[in-house]
C-alpha cells in the first residue's frame, strides 16, 4: 500500500500523541472527521499502526534500574532458539529482545527496581534458562534520548 502524504501526517501525530480524538486528528491534518476516521482505520487494518500505547514513568513503578542484557547461547539452531524465545516472552522483567549477529545471540532490555533485584532475575530466571552459555549486562546511568517513534 502506497501512503499518501496525509496518511504520513496521521501516523506522525498519533506518534506523538495518540490520544487525540479523530475531530482533533482532523482538524490536525485539515480533513473532516469521517475520512480521517476511514484513513486510521485502514492504516490499522493494513499493520502499519501495530497498538496504542501508554508510555509509563518506570521510576514511579519502582523499575528504575534500566540494563541491557547481552545472552550467547551454548549452541543455537531452530529449536533451541524458539524455547529460548519462548521462555523469555514468560519473563516480565524483559521488555524487549532481539535476535542479534555478532560475538551474542540476543540483546535483552530488562527493567528492575535494583541491583538486588536484577541479580534475582539473573539468579533465578534468565540463569535458568536451558543453553544460556554467557551473559553480559550493562547498566544504564542515564537515558539520554529515548523515543517511540520512526522518523519518516
Amino acid at each position: 500500500m502506497k501512503l499518501d502524504e496525509i496518511d504520513l501526517q496521521i501516523l506522525r501525530i498519533l506518534q506523538k500523541n495518540a490520544k487525540l480524538t479523530t475531530k482533533e486528528l482532523a482538524d490536525a491534518v485539515n480533513l473532516t472527521p469521517t475520512p480521517v476516521f476511514e484513513r486510521q482505520k485502514r492504516l490499522e487494518k493494513r499493520g502499519f499502526i501495530k497498538r496504542y500505547v501508554a508510555v509509563i514513568d518506570p521510576e514511579k513503578l519502582d523499575q528504575g534500574l534500566l540494563v541491557f542484557c547481552k545472552v550467547k547461547l551454548k549452541q543455537i539452531n531452530r529449536e533451541i532458539a524458539d524455547a529460548f524465545t519462548r521462555q523469555i516472552m514468560l519473563i516480565p522483567e524483559v521488555t524487549e529482545c532481539y535476535n542479534t549477529s555478532g560475538a551474542y545471540d540476543y540483546l535483552l532490555k530488562v527493567r528492575a527496581s535494583d541491583m538486588k533485584q536484577y541479580q534475582q532475575f539473573i539468579l533465578t530466571k534468565l540463569g535458568e534458562i536451558d543453553n544460556v552459555g554467557a551473559i553480559e549486562s550493562t547498566f544504564v546511568m542515564s537515558e539520554v534520548k529515548q523515543s517511540c517513534g520512526l522518523n519518516f
